[in-house]
C-alpha cells in the first residue's frame, strides 16, 4: 500500500501528504465515501462529514470551543451589521432570490436577459457612471514617514513583498495627505517607542478590519506611532506581524476573531469615548459594507451625528475595497439610492457579476479609462432594435477583452460611490481615489474618510 494519499493537489503540484485509510490508496479526506452522505458541520459549514459520524463530531469539532467562547463576548452579537433584509425591493418579493447570490447565480441571472434587456442595462450602468463616478482622482501617495519600508529598512524580520508594501504606504500616504494621520515630527520618522504618538497623533488606536496578518497595522505602527490596535479578522494566520508588534513597548495589540458581521464595535470597552482610525486592505466584497456599517450605525443607541461626537470616536477611515463580484444586495450600504436611480436588486447582482471582468484582461497598461467603453454602448443603445434577435452570449463574445473589462471597471466604480455617498450622508468628509496604478493591482480603489475637526482639542 502507498505511504501516503494518491490524490493529486494540482495548486501544490503534489500529491497529499496524508496517509491512506485502511484498504485504500487514499485519505479519509479524499476517499469516494460513496457508501456514505457528507453534511456540512452546524459548527463550522466550510467542511462536511459522514451524515453517520455527524453526531460524534460536533462534540469534538474544532471551532466548538470557540465558537462557544465567542457567543459570551459582550462585542459579540449575531448579524448586526449584515444590513436589512429585502423590504426595500418589495415591487417584486417573488423573485425567488434569497440573500446570498453565488456566482453561478448571477451568471444565470445575466444570461437569462433577453438581448434587448441586457443592452439596456449597458445603458444604465453608462448612465449612471455619468451621473456619479465624476471625480474618482488618482491618488498614489508615498510620504517620506514610509521610507523605512520603501527602502527596505526594516529591522525584523518581516515577510517583504514589493507590491503589498507600495499598497500599503499609499493607504498610509493617503490618510496623511488627507489630513488624517499627521507625520510625527515634521518628516523624520518615528524611532524607539515613539512617544511623539501620544502629543502629534490624533488617533492613537486603530482597528483593522479583515487584518489577516497585520502587515498594514504594522507600517502605520512603525512609520506613524499608535498607542493600541485592534484586529479584527475571522480567520487564523501563520507568519502574522503580531509578535513584532508586541515588540513595540507603548503599543497594547489585541486581536478580535470575529466575522465583521457580528461585531457590535460600542461593546469593545477600550474604545468607548476614545478616537479611532478604522482601516482595511483589501475588503473582499460585502466585507467593505459590513465594516462601514460596523464604524456608522447606530449600534449603542448613538444618533447618527453622534458617531462623530460623543460615541466611539470615528476619526478616519480608510478602506481599500476588492473583489465586487461577491457584494450581496443584503448587505450592500446603499441599496435605497440605487433603487431610487432605478436599478433593482437583479441588476444590482448583474453589475457585481460584470465586476469580474475587470480583473480579468492584461493589465501592463492602464485600462480603466472609460472612454472607450462608453463610445461602445453609444452605438450599442442605436443598434438594440437590430439585435433583438441575438443572445447575451452573443453579444458577449462580439465585446473584446478591453471592453469588458472597462465595464467592469464602471461598475466597480458604481459600487464603490454608493458607499461613499451613504458615508456622506452620515457627516464624513470622504473621497474615492484610485491609491495605485492598476499595474501593480487592478484592484485599486480606496475609500477614505474624516469627521470634521478631527484635530480640534
Amino acid at each position: 500500500m502507498a505511504s501516503r494519499c494518491q490524490f493529486w493537489l494540482p495548486k501544490k503540484n503534489r500529491f497529499c501528504a496524508v496517509a491512506p485509510i485502511n484498504n485504500s490508496k487514499f485519505c479519509g479526506n479524499h476517499s469516494s465515501r460513496a457508501d456514505g452522505e457528507m453534511v456540512p458541520c452546524p459548527v463550522d459549514p466550510s467542511h462536511c462529514v459522514l451524515r453517520e459520524n455527524l453526531e460524534g463530531h460536533v462534540k469534538r469539532c474544532p471551532l466548538l470551543k470557540q465558537t462557544q467562547t465567542l457567543a459570551v463576548q459582550p462585542f459579540y452579537r449575531k448579524g448586526i451589521n449584515a444590513g436589512e433584509e429585502d423590504s426595500l425591493s418589495s415591487e417584486n418579493p417573488d423573485s425567488g432570490l434569497s440573500d446570498c447570490i453565488s456566482s453561478e447565480m448571477k451568471r444565470t441571472i445575466v444570461y437569462g436577459m433577453s438581448g434587448a434587456e441586457f443592452h439596456r442595462l449597458l445603458g444604465k450602468i453608462r448612465a449612471l457612471h455619468d451621473l456619479i463616478c465624476k471625480d474618482i482622482q488618482d491618488s498614489y501617495k508615498i510620504k517620506e514617514a514610509c521610507n523605512m519600508w520603501i527602502k527596505g529598512e526594516i529591522d525584523r524580520k518581516i515577510p517583504f513583498q514589493e507590491k503589498h508594501v507600495l499598497q500599503q504606504a499609499s493607504i498610509l500616504g493617503n490618510l496623511e495627505e488627507f489630513g488624517v494621520l499627521r507625520n510625527c515630527d515634521g518628516g523624520e520618522q518615528c524611532e524607539g517607542n515613539r512617544s511623539c504618538a501620544s502629543e502629534a497623533n490624533i488617533v492613537p488606536t486603530v482597528v483593522e478590519f479583515g487584518a489577516g496578518r497585520g502587515y498594514l497595522t504594522q507600517m502605520l505602527a512603525d512609520c506613524y506611532g499608535i498607542k493600541r490596535v485592534f484586529l479584527v479578522e475571522r480567520k487564523s494566520y501563520k507568519l502574522k506581524a503580531d509578535r513584532s508588534l508586541r515588540q513595540i513597548e507603548s503599543l497594547i495589540l489585541e486581536r478580535l476573531r470575529i466575522d465583521i458581521e457580528d461585531l457590535n464595535l460600542n461593546a469593545v470597552e477600550p474604545l468607548r469615548h476614545n478616537p479611532y482610525l478604522a482601516i482595511g486592505k483589501h475588503l473582499c466584497g460585502p466585507a467593505a459594507d459590513l465594516a462601514l456599517r460596523c464604524c456608522l450605525t447606530k449600534q449603542s443607541n448613538h444618533s447618527d451625528a453622534e458617531q462623530c461626537g460623543n460615541g466611539p470616536k470615528l476619526r478616519g477611515l480608510a478602506i481599500a475595497t476588492c473583489c465586487h463580484h461577491l457584494c450581496q444586495w443584503k448587505h450592500y450600504t446603499n441599496k435605497r439610492y440605487l433603487l431610487e436611480l432605478g436599478i433593482t436588486k437583479e441588476e444590482f447582482l448583474a453589475i457585481t457579476w460584470f465586476t469580474s471582468w475587470a480583473v480579468d484582461a492584461n493589465h501592463s497598461e492602464d485600462i480603466s479609462d472609460v472612454t472607450e467603453l462608453k463610445t461602445y454602448l453609444q452605438s450599442s443603445e442605436n443598434e438594440v432594435d437590430g439585435m433583438l434577435g441575438s443572445t447575451v452570449d452573443d453579444i458577449v463574445k462580439s465585446m473584446n477583452p478591453v471592453e469588458r473589462a472597462v465595464l467592469g471597471f464602471m461598475c466597480k466604480e458604481i459600487i464603490d460611490m454608493g458607499r461613499l455617498m451613504w458615508m456622506k450622508e452620515r457627516g464624513l468628509e470622504t473621497q474615492l481615489v484610485k491609491y495605485v496604478p492598476s499595474g501593480i493591482s487592478p484592484e485599486n480603489h480606496l475609500l477614505i474618510a474624516t469627521c470634521r475637526n478631527i484635530f480640534a482639542t
